[in-house]
């Protein structure tokens, strides 16, 4: 009986960390789609480079998001209303004592890659680089990318996705 009991415990251990994945690493908001091609962005400390995508809708793209800079950024793609929601929650965790949003988001959990299923994202240690595969959606005429961690997008930490440019 302890046999079939550990080999189920230890099957459930494993796809949950599977599951689970790392802010860190690569993710993906269509995880079987085909690449169409593949972005480099820089992250700075308080900029990105480029500052302006072009992105057809529909188009599946792969960002790698290599941080030059001395800080922990983000690399978050949302419309312009859902970023500042995301900004708002980060400032109040950084004020609430949460944590340092500098390590961690100040403590909310992106291990999913996304927000609340809609935003993509990774975190990106300095002198990291991570991946985010994502399909650009077909009703949304704009997009920001941006690092909302207390302070970079008020310092210049965000750019455009415009469609087919």
């Amino acid at each position: 009986m302890r046999e079939p009991l550990l080999a189920i415990t230890l099957g459930l251990v494993a796809t949950s960390a599977f599951a689970a994945g790392e802010h860190n690493s690569a993710h993906s908001t269509t995880p079987d789609a085909v690449v169409d091609r593949t972005i480099q962005v820089e992250a700075g400390d308080m900029w990105f480079d480029p500052e302006t995508l072009g992105i057809t809708a529909g188009e599946t793209v792969r960002f790698k998001v290599v941080n030059t800079g001395n800080l922990q950024h983000e690399f978050v793609i949302g419309d312009a209303e859902a970023q500042e929601a995301h900004r708002e929650m980060m400032q109040a965790m950084g004020d609430s004592g949460h944590g340092d949003a500098h390590d961690g988001h100040g403590g909310h959990d992106m291990a999913e890659g996304a927000h609340d299923g809609e935003m993509p994202a990774v975190t990106i240690a300095p002198g990291e680089t991570a991946e985010l595969v994502w399909t650009a959606p077909m009703d949304v005429e704009s997009l920001v990318y941006a690092c909302n961690i207390p302070g970079h997008y008020e310092s210049g930490m965000y750019g455009e996705i415009q469609p087919g440019k």
